[in-house]
């Protein structure tokens, strides 16, 4: 049964994207942070003198930042805009922006102005490829930020090494076995999601181009999954197994927890 009131969380691709953003302080900066780890082009409108220090040292360093030190102009600067981000403590002026914004059909996010916004910032976890975002539905972020703390604490060593090689390994894998869907398209997944059940998180990650070559001659190719001491490797990353408090509020014991447990599955040895 499908339970209405969420959100459609998505992974947004804004890789030479061109976004906006009006205002300079110390929410605009984290936004700012955010969309340039996503590799987005920016511009930046906001008077010099709300300038955070964050935000100037972006501005200032090697990136597709263009900053204009004035006020928001009006319809002119959503040109060629794929999208709005406001944090500027005008109200008034922010509704105005996320009105020209919906009419120009252009997503937009006004900092603490919930209605005004299409998307939200949740609290994210970043390790590598790892991208996990805690979302409240924007009706709690201080909240949100509580759980991704926890989580944190929860997740392996070297996760985010393992799934770069995992995908290193999986781009292998269709260079060796090309073609989509059909029946080698399963036998691909299925192998994969057995490596993935087999190895544990630290063997994944210190896996080598060498040790990928292995496994998929002497695993895929006889339908199985070698253990990397078999293949000649050996465990050099130390194992580290998270604890969670258990005095914690209960809705945190279970969030954390349930992450803590898939988590251990995934990287235990068969």
């Amino acid at each position: 049964m499908v339970s209405p009131g969420g959100s459609l969380l998505v992974a947004w691709q804004l890789k030479d994207k061109h976004v906006l953003i009006v205002g300079g302080g110390d929410v605009a900066s984290s936004r700012l942070e955010s969309v340039l780890a996503a590799d987005a082009r920016v511009t930046i409108i906001c008077p010099s003198t709300g300038l955070h220090p964050l935000t100037k040292q972006f501005i200032a360093g090697p990136y597709q930042i263009t900053y204009h030190d004035r006020v928001f102009g009006g319809t002119e600067d959503l040109a060629g805009v794929d999208m709005v981000l406001t944090a500027i403590d005008d109200v008034d002026q922010s509704r105005v922006i996320c009105s020209l914004c919906r009419d120009l059909k252009i997503p937009v996010n006004v900092a603490d102005i919930p209605e005004s916004c299409d998307f939200y910032f949740g609290s994210q976890i970043r390790d590598g490829p790892l991208q996990i975002m805690i979302s409240t539905n924007g009706q709690s972020p201080k909240l949100a930020n509580i759980i991704k703390r926890k989580i944190e604490k929860s997740l392996p060593e070297h996760t985010g090494d393992a799934i770069e090689k995992v995908g290193k390994l999986r781009a292998m894998l269709k260079e060796r076995a090309p073609g989509v869907g059909g029946e080698v398209s399963k036998r691909r997944m299925k192998w994969m999601v057995d490596v993935c059940n087999s190895l544990r998180i630290e063997e994944l990650a210190q896996m080598d181009e060498q040790t990928m070559n292995k496994l998929l001659d002497e695993g895929w190719e006889n339908d199985t999954v070698p253990r990397l001491r078999g293949l000649g490797i050996q465990r050099h990353l130390p194992i580290s197994i998270p604890t969670v408090s258990t005095a914690m509020p209960t809705v945190l014991t279970f969030i954390a927890g349930f992450t803590c447990a898939s988590m251990l599955l995934l990287s235990r040895s068969r």
